[in-house]
């Protein structure tokens, strides 16, 4: 949902409708359950707890082994959440990546209920228990409870806007901004709009630099700019937020997204300095910048924010709800 959100944005947003078929449980800005309907016939409460649905798995496709796994649902938000959050984050901010994780996968199971996603950025980042054992070592149990305790304490919330279920994108950090989805990905989304994110300044990504060969920029964007030294082309055009719009490099203009991608950079916010054979990039922020930044969240977190504040403070004008999908009826979309 970092980097390969720009390939899937527009088509997940014409797959975030809710299809009445669906088994669910949905109350707008409620924290209280609902009855449920089923095929539009409502459930006694008491018959829903007695008669549990059977658990709605992910299939998971782990790009390093090769294979398809099938996860149970809060299974795999907690390995979302981990792999995609540091667990040593505030709580708060834990339980916003779990929302925005649960409504991310809910949607591709509403519109697709036997795809696999994938483990990595093109989907949602996910490790196993296995994998987390190994990575935090004697800190698992901690962070695995913490982490545990996000997916629960969120259990069936989603993030909606007007009834719908939202493209939940997500970052590491910004230059102290959040972008506007549309001077990104050029797609106006009115949850998707520009705040502030000023806690982004303490993090560990808010500045940082890469060094590039210049053969290798010259290769990547297809110019030839020459030798020297000094910045390398020049901003033509910023956005409201300061992230470059245009930029031109030996007479030629990119947007600020192109160089960000062809040349790997963290951010769109970024300069450009050549000397010799090498090219200097300088960057501010951490990913696309559009929807929730992860460090603002545990910033706002750590203020007294609560996960509900932190959704709806960086996706504008939406509403937590409460979704169950049952596995059955899962794949039964009209």
């Amino acid at each position: 949902m970092k980097k390969a959100a720009a390939l899937l944005f527009l088509f997940s947003l014409a797959a975030m409708a809710v299809p009445a078929a669906i088994v669910l449980l949905f109350s707008q800005n409620s924290g209280r359950q609902q009855p449920a309907l089923q095929a539009g016939k409502a459930l006694p409460q008491a018959a829903v707890e007695k008669d549990r649905p059977p658990a709605v798995t992910v299939a998971v496709y782990r790009s390093a082994q090769g294979k398809t796994d099938h996860v149970a649902l809060d299974d795999y938000l907690a390995g979302v959440v981990a792999s995609e959050m540091p667990a040593t984050f505030h709580l708060e901010a834990l339980k916003a990546q779990a929302l925005a994780a649960r409504t991310y996968i809910i949607g591709r199971i509403i519109d697709n209920p036997t795809a696999a996603v994938t483990d990595t950025v093109q989907n949602q980042v996910y490790k196993s228990r296995q994998d987390l054992e190994k990575i935090w070592g004697k800190d698992y149990g901690r962070r695995m409870a913490k982490v545990e305790a996000a997916v629960s304490q969120t259990e069936n919330e989603v993030i909606t806007y007007r009834g719908k279920l939202i493209t939940p994108v997500f970052f590491s950090t910004s230059n102290g901004q959040t972008e506007n989805a549309a001077d990104y990905w050029t797609a106006d989304v009115p949850y998707l709009r520009s705040v502030p994110s000023p806690w982004d300044k303490l993090s560990p990504k808010y500045k940082t630099e890469k060094t590039l060969a210049a053969a290798e920029v010259e290769h990547a964007l297809h110019v030839k700019p020459g030798g020297g030294s000094g910045e390398l082309g020049k901003v033509i055009r910023r956005t409201a937020t300061h992230h470059i719009a245009v930029y031109r490099i030996a007479g030629r203009d990119f947007t600020g997204r192109e160089i960000r991608e062809k040349l790997n950079l963290a951010s769109t916010d970024f300069q450009l300095i050549r000397n010799g054979g090498r090219i200097i990039a300088t960057m501010s922020g951490s990913g696309h910048d559009v929807g929730m930044s992860q460090y603002g969240a545990d910033g706002m977190a750590g203020e007294g924010k609560n996960a509900a504040q932190i959704a709806a403070y960086y996706y504008r004008g939406t509403s937590i709800s409460r979704m169950t999908v049952t596995a059955d009826h899962a794949v039964a979309i009209n």
